[in-house]
């Protein structure tokens, strides 16, 4: 019997599909014809799928392949370098202007290096050539990985369809003629991650702007989309007693009774300076607000250097560093829903915060940074962001003596900015019924009937 493989290739959309119940909903739709492959840091979550049968996608792309097939690699790895992957992302952000303000020569994230675009001219047929031979049947496609789909493999199925990893197993069931899901794993993915296969038959994204944007940047036409809502916030429709929250602060030596300011971290490389705003913030409280208020600082899970920039917080009475994590979506959903303020900047986790109706600073600056550099606006300068950057939803703070007064704001009055922080949650997200997981693997099932025959 042939299965339906699921595809997971990355933490965020593994997160994703495995903590809000997608992949157990899948079990139950599919039963055993479902086969869940993971790839790259993916393989952490192998211990939470005890009920559905795992495989280790790396061991269909292996390093020891023949002679022939290394050549024939070494040869598609020298072409992608100058049409591919990084080349047909970086034109896609200069065609359409996508994070414009923030794309610079040697950026160390590489979506983002424009040094990545390849020599070729930008001539717009070229590109269009350099497209379909990134998804073409010229590419390189590893003989296991073929072999093991054209024996096992009745449909495809990809929790984020864009990783570069993903794109063996795309060329793999288009030419052995399979039905491909594909799920856009996050709101700013088709304004700024890279091209999207355009073959697939099913695409599930979160909000009708990334169905719009679908269309209008990838040629993607809304007949081939489901829109589901957000399947992460199904996490915070369900309520957490105040009682579990006052019990994770004292389990980090934090006074329940004191209002909790959460400071949400942004990346090393989108927040350079964010280790300096730490030490302005734990100088600020202990000459300010001990004994006032509690501060919890959490890490981007992404944060590799957290101990570093968050050295002046660790191990200090009345304040707690939590370590990253991409699996402790129960303990975040705990904190956005009594935490009495959060600051961050941008990143989805300011959205997370209106979901949830907290009061919440928006730091638009960097901390001691020379006059020439800023990380921190243009953080927020993204399409997807449009929404949020127009709307008055949190407090803007520009400068560190903002970034107090919005605390001292959000401390005083909660519900100053709660009818905005709800308008634009319902514009960017949608409603927030619990039900989204349950339509993401709805849509699976049914595509995958629907276009097996089933």
């Amino acid at each position: 019997m042939k299965r339906v493989w699921l595809v997971l290739p990355d933490r965020l959309s593994t997160r994703l599909f495995v903590d809000t119940g997608i992949v157990a909903r899948l079990r139950e739709g599919l039963g055993a014809e479902l086969t869940v492959l993971l790839l790259d840091d993916a393989r952490s979550w192998e211990g939470s799928l005890d009920e559905v049968e795992v495989a280790d996608g790396e061991a269909l792309v292996p390093a020891s392949v023949s002679l022939l097939e290394r050549t024939w690699r070494r040869l598609d790895r020298a072409l992608d370098a100058e049409l591919g992957y990084y080349p047909l992302a970086i034109r896609l952000n200069e065609r359409y202007g996508f994070h414009r303000e923030r794309m610079a020569p040697g950026h160390p994230n590489w979506m983002l290096d424009s040094s990545r675009a390849g020599r070729l001219p930008r001539w717009r047929s070229l590109e269009r050539v350099m497209f379909r031979w990134h998804f073409g049947r010229l590419r390189y496609v590893p003989s296991a990985l073929r072999e093991r789909m054209r024996a096992d493999c009745a449909a495809l199925v990809l929790s984020n369809v864009q990783p570069r990893s993903a794109v063996p197993f795309l060329l793999s069931a288009r030419r052995l003629g399979l039905p491909i899901v594909a799920h856009v794993a996050s709101w700013d993915h088709t304004v700024g991650k890279g091209v999207i296969a355009p073959f697939c038959d099913v695409y599930i994204v979160q909000n009708e702007t990334m169905s719009e944007d679908l269309a209008r940047y990838h040629g993607i036409g809304p007949q081939r989309v489901v829109v589901t809502g957000w399947p992460q916030t199904d996490l915070y429709h369900r309520g957490r007693p105040r009682e579990a929250f006052d019990a994770l602060l004292r389990s980090y030596g934090l006074d329940p009774t004191l209002p909790l300011v959460a400071f949400l971290g942004n990346t090393p490389t989108n927040a350079p300076y964010e280790g300096r705003l730490v030490r302005r913030l734990v100088s600020w409280w202990e000459e300010e607000a001990r004994g006032r208020i509690s501060l919890l600082f959490r890490p981007h899970p992404r944060d590799r250097d957290w101990r570093e920039r968050f050295a002046e917080a660790i191990g200090r009475d009345g304040m707690c560093v939590q370590e990253p994590s991409f699996t402790d979506l129960e303990v975040l959903a705990t904190l956005l829903q009594h935490a009495a303020c959060v600051v961050s900047n941008a990143g989805t986790v300011l959205l997370e915060a209106l979901v949830n109706d907290r009061p919440a600073v928006c730091v638009l600056y960097d901390e001691g940074a020379p006059p020439e550099e800023s990380w921190a606006v243009k953080n927020i300068s993204g399409d997807h962001y449009r929404e949020l950057a127009r709307s008055g939803a949190f407090y803007r703070a520009e400068r560190f003596e903002e970034v107090v007064a919005g605390i001292v704001r959000a401390l005083r009055d909660p519900d100053e900015l709660v009818a905005e922080r709800r308008r634009v949650a319902r514009e960017v997200v949608g409603e927030v019924d619990g039900r989204a997981a349950e339509r993401v693997a709805d849509t699976i099932v049914r595509a995958v009937a629907r276009r097996s025959g089933r």
